[in-house]
């Protein structure tokens, strides 16, 4: 495989993954495609990661994010990770995913270019390594909105189809994804080492990931740097998936090996946006118990927080029971910290910029009135956000004495209550990824090759924010799910 008809278009490939022990990966090579072409190009990312995709040629872009040509510097891996998938330990690794390297950005960043889709590795265990054209654009649609309505997100760089079949339930188009991600580093990571009781590398991992991810910890000495570590990334944890209860986002498969070190949002697949609000809602086809409901969220994300302790406690010093005392206490930190990183986005959704201690129980009664009225939890929030309804406000009794009392609360604010309002226009959406409008995207690229909706729908999904008239068909609601259910797409 060569780079030679590869132009420099700003690469800045590093390799410092590849530079850790061999037990963290093992070397791959991306699969030979018969006709890669381009379905889509990010190109406003690009600029951010230094990348000047306007010097490739279609044929040379869609070599290159096909993998049949590599980017200069890269050095092409997959890594070895393990993760509870449903409550289960497994020893996993990258089976159909390709690490090229990481990209020095003009800002000083260094992020993970990965290739999904692109062929068998080491740790395939007896799958094709190939991803089908429908969960690639899902991802590339839910990333890049999660992106624009700011939450931490791995992104997405390209799609490409490789011309090849993919069969799956039914024979599919096939595409590879080029992922972009602070790291991909995971919970499972740790596991995977710890789970081989090498203590050397779950070290050399701590230090890496502490030095890439969390540097204000580098120069801590001892156990504490872990512990310290350890609660870093859990707070990060407890943040990230409040903002996901605070825009409907269900991410389907909170696998151990699905929690990224860095805080990101990893690995869209049964992933969905809320429409009814229900906490049971449940969209994965696979999450049969509703293990990883909306409402579930929290508790799981602190029961994989319980794994990642367990893999650090050989860190955490020698003596053992002192170990597992500190990282129960740093554990149990976290439905304290979920709870506060929660309670301030609903403060910010019901423009409130002060605190009172009543705040959570007026969030939680307007949740409770949705979820017995069955009302949409994003349009609720944003009809909210317009300001005082005309004439008498609300026929619904219960949501009138909520309504009433939140006004109460708002003129207790120090400031207009314009103010108020356009905070709450700035954190609750008018747009979001509505799943039917996803699947017809996906319906017209994979049955006619239409990729008009998909753009369309893109071009919706950039500013959720802002109410704007031409795309006010989006922020409808389907009149009927149906059993919606969504597939891991692997």
């Amino acid at each position: 495989m060569s780079t030679s008809t590869v132009p420099a278009a700003g690469w800045r490939l590093e390799n410092t993954y590849a530079q850790l022990p061999d037990d963290f990966f093992a070397p791959a090579t991306p699969a030979k495609f018969r006709a890669p072409r381009v379905a889509v190009l990010n190109h406003r990312l690009a600029e951010e990661l230094g990348l000047d995709l306007g010097a490739l040629t279609p044929e040379a872009a869609a070599a290159l994010f096909a993998g049949q040509e590599l980017p200069p510097g890269s050095v092409p891996i997959a890594q070895a990770y393990a993760g509870h998938q449903f409550g289960h330990f497994t020893m996993l690794g990258d089976g159909r995913a390709i690490l090229l390297g990481e990209q020095r950005t003009p800002d000083g960043r260094l992020v993970d270019i990965q290739l999904k889709g692109a062929g068998r590795t080491r740790f395939s265990r007896g799958g094709d390594g190939l991803a089908a054209l429908g969960p690639m654009l899902r991802e590339y649609v839910v990333s890049e909105a999660m992106a624009a309505l700011g939450i931490p997100t791995t992104r997405s760089l390209a799609v490409v189809t490789t011309g090849e079949p993919v069969r799956r339930e039914t024979t599919r188009k096939g595409a590879v994804l080029t992922r972009v991600a602070a790291s991909h580093i995971r919970v499972g990571t740790f596991q995977y080492l710890a789970g081989r009781g090498d203590e050397a590398n779950l070290r050399a991992l701590a230090d890496y990931a502490i030095a890439r991810h969390y540097p204000e910890l580098a120069d801590a000495d001892g156990p504490g740097k872990y512990l310290a570590f350890y609660r870093a990334v859990a707070d990060r944890q407890a943040a990230l998936v409040a903002r996901w209860q605070h825009v409907g986002f269900i991410h389907g498969v909170m696998n151990t090996d699905n929690v990224a070190i860095s805080g990101e949002t990893i690995d869209y697949g049964p992933c969905a946006f809320l429409n009814v609000y229900d906490p049971a809602t449940v969209y994965s086809s696979i999450d049969h118990a509703g293990r990883y409901a909306y409402g579930n969220q929290p508790r799981i994300a602190h029961w994989n927080l319980a794994c990642f302790a367990q893999a650090l406690l050989p860190l955490l010093g020698p003596d053992a029971d002192a170990a597992v005392a500190q990282a129960t206490e740093a554990l149990n930190e976290f439905p304290a910290a979920f709870d506060g990183h929660w309670l301030a986005g609903m403060r910010r959704k019901l423009g409130l910029r002060s605190a009172e201690a009543g705040d959570a129980d007026l969030a939680r009664s307007l949740l409770g009135w949705m979820a017995g009225a069955r009302v949409d939890f994003t349009n609720t929030f944003r009809d909210l956000s317009e300001g005082p309804p005309a004439g008498e406000p609300y026929e619904d009794d219960g949501l009138r004495a909520w309504y009433a009392r939140w006004q109460d609360r708002l003129r207790r604010e120090d400031g207009l209550a314009d103010a108020a309002y356009e905070l709450m226009r700035s954190v609750n959406p008018a747009v979001i990824p509505r799943n039917h409008r996803v699947e017809e995207a996906l319906a017209a690229a994979e049955e006619r090759g239409d990729l008009s909706v998909f753009h369309r729908l893109m071009e919706a999904l950039a500013a959720p924010y802002e109410a704007r008239p031409e795309f006010v068909q989006y922020r409808d609601a389907p009149a009927d799910e149906c059993g919606y259910r969504t597939f891991c797409g692997t």
